[in-house]
């Protein structure tokens, strides 16, 4: 049986992932705040990345696959990845590392495919772009780069910030010129899983097939939440469309793994 280590497996994607391998493989995975739930699961282990060397952790679990979902300081997540990747080196394991479609910010005309050039405006998007350079260098079968846009469903993050943004009577921010796509959390965690399975390589995107514009996305959410007259802020940063989206060319899924922006309101709204 395969064993798999999730860093950042209380988060909000690590905790879905962990919830959906378990089952399957000898799955391990870390937190960093003090939880009496996580403190008394033997498959979890504290890990503070600022603080803690990483090769401790996994050359006492030796995992086959290193999933990395973590969150914090970009400095101590360069380090930490770096120390992963001599990990993989040594024992010829794999790191799947979750980025972000901010890594094709600088691109604004068109949507952005698995082996387009990335470009990045902002700190976070760099950040990803060091990581996936170094990951770009391995063997093939030694990573993979999964990147993803925003990540919806009915206990996300942003979910509860809409509600409570508009529980409060404040005005929401949108954005009528963006495009984008985005996903829901539960087909992430079944791609992923695929991904692991038939042990694929390389790139993927893992967004919805379709486009919206943010604006109107957000609206159909805030309707199906059950907010019929919502306080919208529009923001508009460009006179033209600007395009946010990471769409798949060369490492498609299953038809039954892909995702429309309708499903995902569905999934993120549903009782």
């Amino acid at each position: 049986m395969k064993r798999i280590l999730i860093l950042g497996a209380s988060g909000f994607i690590g905790n879905a992932l962990y919830k959906e391998l378990c089952s399957y493989f000898d799955t391990h995975g870390t937190y960093h705040t003090s939880n009496s739930f996580f403190e008394s699961n033997h498959q979890f282990h504290h890990f503070d990345m600022e603080t803690e060397n990483v090769e401790i952790l996994l050359e006492n679990l030796r995992p086959d696959i290193i999933i990395s979902s973590l969150r914090g300081g970009f400095e101590a997540q360069v380090s930490t990845h770096f120390a992963i990747i001599n990990h993989i080196l040594t024992y010829n394991s794999k790191l799947i590392f979750i980025s972000s479609a901010n890594v094709f910010d600088g691109f604004t005309n068109y949507p952005s495919y698995e082996y387009d050039k990335t470009l990045s405006q902002s700190i976070y998007g760099r950040f990803k772009i060091k990581i996936e350079n170094a990951l770009l260098r391995l063997p093939n079968h030694q990573y993979n780069i999964i990147r993803l846009p925003m990540v919806f469903g009915k206990s996300s993050p942003r979910i509860k910030q809409i509600k409570a943004i508009l529980d409060l009577e404040e005005p929401l921010e949108v954005f009528p010129n963006v495009v984008i796509n985005a996903t829901e959390i539960q087909k992430v965690t079944q791609q992923i899983h695929y991904i692991i399975n038939r042990e694929k390589q390389g790139v993927f995107h893992l967004g919805s097939t379709d486009l919206v514009h943010q604006r109107d996305f957000v609206s159909d959410i805030c309707t199906e939440l059950g907010y019929s007259n919502p306080l919208f802020k529009n923001v508009y940063d460009s006179n033209y469309d600007r395009f946010l989206a990471v769409l798949p060319k060369d490492n498609k899924l299953p038809a039954n793994l892909q995702i429309t922006i309708h499903q995902i309101v569905e999934a993120s709204t549903s009782l």
